[in-house]
């Protein structure tokens, strides 16, 4: 952390300076923290789309059953006098009966025919039993599976019966007959919908429901007894899919007030603008509106449908408050039966919504079935009553001065209301009740822009607000608006289509019948649109050619691969990714689209994306090249050489900096693989071959068995976490050579430990990698295997790759997948096996005669190791396993048979790949590669053919779908960390304040000047040999590794916090840790000597930690100078012979040093250059070449200059500044020192110098100008480990003598540790690493002996 020099001296820490400080935390910028690194790459769970009509239906058929008996009374009503005497508007005593009957009957299929023009009208005018039947029985037939509906008026027969009957007349009107409701359902069938206007309807309703019921009963009766005589019956129909409304309760009577008609119920369903206006002027509250009567309401100029004129304007405003109120009350299965399904069965429930209203103020409940929750007090109706009255108003001057009409303000009002809804709303509340109002307002084009504005901030809100959109019944008036022309429109619409095909992409179909892709094929090539609508607009068609035969052929044929092709460099990178992912989808699995491509030379043009700066658009660019190479039609030569380029391109992403673009690197080389099988399994069989009779020269083969990380003290021993992505091989053990235990599954015979029974091995070691194999996974090839054959393949050659002759693609592409195989992030090496297995598999499956093993000695026999060529069987009552066979995955060396050491009983047992997969018995990198056991493998022995395949050609990584999550989400909400109330910002700003907290008061300390530092604060035993130790710079944790696994303390309390697995293979070890984001969100780095970078989180919490990401930081890394397992003393001196003995050169390990300011990370150690990485792109921006013949033992840089300063293994030091040519950036060499460089700093102060220690002991000062060193101090001798106090100007010395001396800055000791506190005053041991704090005046040691301890200056100080 830079501190001015000028702060460094100020005598009083004002506050401005805190705030200061705080804003230098603001500024900087924060790596791997990503959506990408922060979540997991897959698409968002599909909610379950019901909006879509599983079963649309039309009411095809009417009849209109009228029991008037014009004239004549039924004896069961006593009528008032006056009385309510209109039948659909007609007075029937103004003319004669049977005139008047017809007339009504007309007029009432007049009434119907407004909401349903096309369907089929009987009527039925005081008929008889047989007439009924007749009628209903012809309609069903003609409906066959739709709807018929059956319209009751009994205003002139007796009222319905308790026993389920209605009641019509005899052939001579002389008697009234019933008809029974159960007779009626037989007839009518289903699906039905029933009106019943007369008294006491709520009768029928009952019986209809109890007669419905007893047909159910006796259709399961007929169904489990046959020869019950009902089975022998003809089926009745179930009356489930029937709807009723009754215009009143079972016990009421209908009103009879005189300014009513008779038939209200029927008005109201029928002809409500009419009645509601009728009934509007008939409230008090009409003496408001003056001049308003009767007379004046029947001429209200205009029609119903012409939503321009007042009385088309009222229906529309009705239809849009009677739609609200259902969509508000109703369940909304319920509210899509019944309002969306059926266009007459809609409009009749919208209008009894109104006779609900208008019948309840005369005491009579209209009762539907399936009954609905009562709307009659909701407060939209007072919306329409305001509306009536605008209309109203007007009126008087309309007609007598022929004034204009005034529009009705109702929709405006209502998207203000909506708008209102959306800006001061809460996340967690219940939806806008003007949902359906704005779904009207589309219809009209004065209101429409506003419309699909506000429509379009819904729909942002999530995928939640997309579903309700959808079921309200947005769909068809989107997608025809897709029609429209007007181009202020386009932006909205592909908004609006880009949220709901992020939710549903089943809407692709719909949009490619309706000709709708061609509206965003026009967008797309619209250059004036901005680059976001016309990413909106690739992502929709990239879900319409997604996995979609009709839509790859239309938008093919629209010239989508030009297009998207043109639009590949454009600025924008979403555009650039989703172009890519779009060419990707259209030409997978669709040949025409690829030879179009390949006439547009498009996979060149996509070459240039794996360059890309933004790791998701080189991603994108993988899999469109991914599945231009994996289309399964016929080859010709030309396709293959085709092939083979892309696969060479693809290869050069091979140590690309982002797991994510290597997965899909994976993925896009198995479609390769799976298109030249033949060729990749006689490379296989090659590589199997030569792995075996080849033996690795390995840095563990010179160790001798006991000199392999030793037994830990049990009780020393904690229990590991277990890690997100990894199992710790240590979490069920206490020992960690593992592997020998391992040699035989059958020990406990011998007395071996239990733990290590087939049955326990599960636990283990099952490796939950993300990608997850099934636990019964058999990997015929072990990681081990895989990364002995990497390293036979010569693998140095990696970077010759490109520009080989073609007849050794696919020995290249093999040579890739094996180094993908060894990825450091496990979800790469995990798809990378697969692919690897599965053609190992098929090879040797392909090549051995098929055999099929015994099952009687697989039941004994220890499971096969691919890479030994006679593995024995270890009998019950033999000898245990000489050392000399220890299994390869020990040694890394391939042992000899070696049947002459063994007793004779053990015949030679073979391994054969013919009838099932060997079982792998090694312990790679937690990675489980092990069997079910033995005993069960005979079962799967018999059948060659029921392996698992590993690959597919539909693997995928879930990167498209991942994206698209994008356009799901909320895209105009301010992200949480700029919204100033938001937690995370809350908890930064508490963070930030702390750290500047830490700075003022470590500088107050040590600008009085440190005068010793050896009061221990800290001491515990580490679970492993310290190896690298790094505190944190704000908060009391500091991170101890030891070879392959990461142990956390808080110095403070004393108390370990976490203990986890880095994940490194057994050859390795880690050498460098950083932390990122130290300021913030905390994220720690490993570096191992092979060259791999992991970045965890969530570590030293109560959370599991999780690796964020890894990559191969240097990807030659000399493997022979490799240094040994720091596990031991001896191992120890074996380091320090090779700090003093310059002749071995090597043993480094990786060194790394982070610029926080500008996301760059320095990497370099047992290679030739210094690679820098941009951490915000995920790429290696530079290689400097060091120019030397020896290793980089140190890096230090400086973001203010451009320096880099290196200290090197031959003991020079050399100043880089990476502005300039590899050429020439080397500006400064020093050569003063005699020996291994153990550190050198580069101070970050204006005037900084250089400080450099070697293994001598000579600490020399530079000044970066001048050729010579300034001043030279000599420390101690046999000097291991070094750091110096970036703050305090202290540098501490360790040494493998076992002491530590801590230096002021002239050369002066002010401390010198050789005891430990208490502890009977033990010595320390030889010290492996110490580093101070870079702010408080802390110094963590390390020592061989697993102690870790930090001493600090005196008490009082802290």
């Amino acid at each position: 952390m830079k501190m001015d020099s000028d702060l460094l001296h100020s005598p009083a820490v004002g506050l401005a300076e805190e705030e200061e400080a705080d804003m230098n935390d603001w500024k900087l910028p924060l790596a791997f923290m990503k959506k990408r690194h922060s979540e997991k790459i897959e698409g968002s769970k599909a909610l379950a789309q019901s909006w879509r009509m599983k079963d649309r239906m039309k009411t095809v058929s009417v009849a209109l059953v009228l029991c008037l008996n014009v004239g004549v009374d039924p004896p069961d009503v006593v009528k008032t006098s006056p009385c309510a005497r209109l039948e659909c508007w007609i007075d029937p005593l103004s003319m004669s009966p049977q005139k008047a009957l017809e007339t009504i009957g007309a007029n009432l299929q007049k009434q119907y025919e407004n909401w349903q023009p096309r369907a089929r009208y009987k009527q039925s005018l005081d008929p008889t039993v047989d007439e009924v039947k007749k009628l209903c029985t012809s309609l069903r037939r003609n409906a066959k599976e739709e709807r018929v509906l059956f319209h009751y008026n009994g205003h002139g027969v007796p009222r319905p019966t308790v026993n389920g009957e209605i009641w019509v007349f005899n052939k001579n009107y002389t008697q009234y007959i019933p008809l029974s409701i159960y007779d009626l359902q037989t007839w009518m069938g289903s699906p039905s919908i029933f009106v019943y206007d007369c008294s006491n309807a709520g009768i029928i309703v009952k019986s209809f429901k109890q007669f419905a019921l007893q047909r159910e009963q006796e259709l399961e009766v007929a169904a489990i007894n046959p020869s019950h005589p009902l089975a022998q019956m003809p089926l009745p129909p179930s009356m489930k899919n029937c709807i009723q409304l009754a215009a009143c309760e079972a016990s009421e009577l209908l009103p009879m007030n005189p300014d009513l008609p008779a038939d209200l119920f029927t008005s109201c369903l029928t002809t409500p603008i009419k009645i509601a206006l009728r009934w509007f002027c008939m409230q008090k509250s009409a003496k408001l509106v003056p001049g308003v009567t009767l007379d004046l309401i029947e001429k209200i100029p205009g029609r119903l449908n012409d939503r321009r004129t007042p009385l088309g304007e009222l229906n529309w405003i009705f239809t849009a408050i009677t739609d609200t109120i259902a969509w508000n009350v109703l369940p909304r299965d319920l509210f899509q039966k019944l309002f969306r399904q059926d266009l007459l069965v809609a409009s009749l429930f919208r209008n009894f919504l109104l006779a609900e209203r208008i019948m309840r103020s005369y005491n009579c409940t209209p009762v539907s079935s399936p009954r609905l929750p009562p709307t009659y007090m909701h407060a939209m109706w007072q919306a329409w009553d305001l509306a009536v009255d605008i209309c109203l108003s007007q009126l008087p001057t309309i007609i007598e001065e022929g004034t204009a009409f005034r529009h009705s303000p109702f929709f405006a009002e209502q998207l203000t209301a909506f708008q209102v809804w959306l800006t001061m709303g809460v996340e967690n509340r219940n939806p806008p009740e003007q949902l359906p109002i704005v779904l009207q307002v589309l219809l009209s084009q004065v209101h429409r822009l506003r419309a699909l504005d506000l429509l379009g901030r819904f729909l942002d809100l999530g995928p939640w607000a997309v579903s309700l959109a959808l079921s309200v019944g947005i769909f068809p008036y989107v997608l025809k608006l897709l029609q429209s022309s007007a181009r202020e429109l386009r932006p909205l619409l592909v908004f609006i289509w880009a949220k709901i095909l992020a939710v549903d992409s089943s809407c692709q179909a719909d949009l490619v019948k309706d000709n709708g892709h061609k509206y965003f094929l026009s967008v797309l090539a619209d250059s004036y649109m901005p680059a976001e609508h016309r990413t909106m607009a690739v992502f929709i068609l990239a879900v319409i050619v997604n996995s979609y035969n009709t839509g790859q052929e239309a938008c093919l044929q629209g010239n989508l691969i030009a297009n998207c092709l043109e639009q590949l460099s454009d600025p924008h990178p979403l555009l650039r990714q989703w172009v890519a992912i779009c060419l990707g989808r259209i030409w997978q699995n669709f040949d025409p689209a690829r030879w179009c491509g390949v006439r547009d030379s498009a996979h060149e043009k996509l070459y240039t994306l794996l360059s890309d700066p933004i790791p998701e658009v080189r991603c994108a660019a993988v899999f469109a090249l991914g599945t231009f190479v994996g289309n399964s039609a016929e080859r010709t030569d030309h396709s293959t050489t085709i092939d083979h380029n892309v696969a060479m391109m693809l290869a050069q992403l091979i140590n690309d900096g982002s797991p994510v673009v290597r997965k899909e690197l994976v993925v896009a080389l198995s479609h390769l693989v799976v298109q030249y099988e033949s060729n990749f399994c006689t490379v296989a069989l090659q590589f199997i071959e030569e792995e075996k009779n080849y033996t690795v020269p390995s840095p563990a083969n010179t160790a001798e068995p006991g000199n392999l990380t030793p037994v830990r003290d049990s009780p020393a021993i904690p229990r590991l976490r277990s890690v997100n992505s990894y199992t710790n091989i240590r979490a069920a053990t206490s020992a960690r050579n593992l592997n020998k235990s391992l040699q035989n599954l059958n020990l406990n015979e011998e007395g071996g430990p239990a733990a290590f029974s087939p049955g326990n091995l599960s636990t283990s070691s099952s490796a939950s990698s993300t990608l997850g194999s099934p636990d019964n996974d058999e990997y015929i090839l072990s990681f081990e295997t895989i990364d002995k054959m990497r390293r036979v393949s010569s693998y140095s050659s990696l970077n010759s790759l490109i520009g080989v002759s073609f007849n050794s693609v696919y020995t290249q592409i093999w040579r890739v997948l094996l180094h993908l195989a060894a990825d450091p992030f496990p979800e790469v090496s995990d798809l990378a096996m697969k692919v690897l297995n599965s053609i190992a598999y098929k090879a040797t499956m392909n090549a051995r005669p098929q055999r099929i093993l015994d099952s009687g000695s697989l039941t004994q026999s220890a499971p096969a190791s691919p890479t030994s060529k006679g593995t024995h069987i270890h009998q019950a009552g033999g000898s245990p396993p000489m050392p000399s066979t220890s299994s390869s995955s020990l040694t890394n060396e391939v042992p000899k048979p070696p049947a002459r050491e063994q007793p004779a009983t053990r015949p030679p047992y073979t391994p054969t790949l013919g009838g099932q997969a060997p079982h792998s018995h090694q312990f790679p990198r937690t990675r489980k590669m092990f069997d079910k056991g033995p005993e069960q493998a005979a079962e799967d022995g018999d059948d060659p053919g029921g392996h698992r395949n590993y690959i597919s050609p539909s693997l995928q990584t879930g990167l498209c779908d991942w994206s698209a999550k994008y356009f799901a989400q909320p895209v105009m909400k301010i992200p949480e960390e700029h919204d100033m109330e938001s937690q995370v910002r809350m908890e930064r700003q508490w963070r930030f304040l702390r750290n500047s907290r830490v700075r003022r008061q470590s500088r107050g300390i040590t600008q009085r000047g440190v005068s010793r530092l050896d009061d221990q604060i800290f001491i515990n035993r580490n679970p492993g040999v310290p190896s690298v130790v790094k505190f944190h710079p704000f908060n009391t944790c500091i991170a101890v590794a030891d070879k392959d696994s990461i142990c956390f303390w808080d110095w403070e309390k004393g108390e370990r916090l976490d203990y986890f697995y880095n994940g490194n293979p057994r050859y390795t070890r880690i050498t460098a840790m950083e932390y990122l984001n130290g300021h913030d969100c905390s994220l720690l780095l490993t570096a191992t000597d092979d060259g791999a970078l992991r970045i965890w989180k969530n570590f030293a919490d109560q959370k599991n930690p999780e690796m964020v990401t890894a990559w191969q930081g240097l990807s030659d890394m000399l493997p022979t100078t490799r240094g040994q397992p720091s596990a031991s003393a001896h191992s120890l001196a074996r380091r320090v012979s090779i700090y003093l003995d310059r002749s071995k050169q090597g043993g480094a390990g990786m060194v790394v040093d982070w610029e926080q300011e500008t996301g760059l990370l320095m990497t370099s150690g047992d290679v030739r250059v210094i690679r820098i990485w941009d951490t915000d792109r995920e790429m290696k921006v530079q290689d400097i070449p060091t120019g030397a013949d020896s290793c980089v033992t140190s890096l230090s840089c400086d973001s203010q200059h451009s320096l880099i300063v290196a200290g090197l293994g031959d003991g020079s030091v050399r100043v880089f500044d990476r502005r300039m040519g590899p050429n020439d950036c080397r500006v400064m060499t020093y050569r003063e020192h005699g020996a291994w460089v153990v550190k050198a700093h580069l101070q970050k102060e204006t005037d900084g110098h250089i400080i450099s220690v070697s293994v001598n002991g000579d600490v020399r000062f530079f000044e970066p100008r001048t050729p010579d060193s300034i001043n030279v101090l000599q420390t101690v001798k046999g000097l291991t480990a070094l750091d110096i106090h970036p703050q305090a100007n202290l540098f501490a010395c360790g040494s493998m003598n076992q002491f530590i001396a801590v230096y002021n800055i002239n050369g002066d000791v002010i401390s010198n540790i050789k005891y430990y506190d208490g502890f009977m005053g033990q010595r320390i041991g030889a010290i492996s690493c110490l580093a101070f704090h870079p702010y408080w005046p802390h110094l963590a040691v390390g020592s061989n002996d697993y102690y870790m301890s930090i001493y600090s200056a005196e008490k009082r100080l802290r």
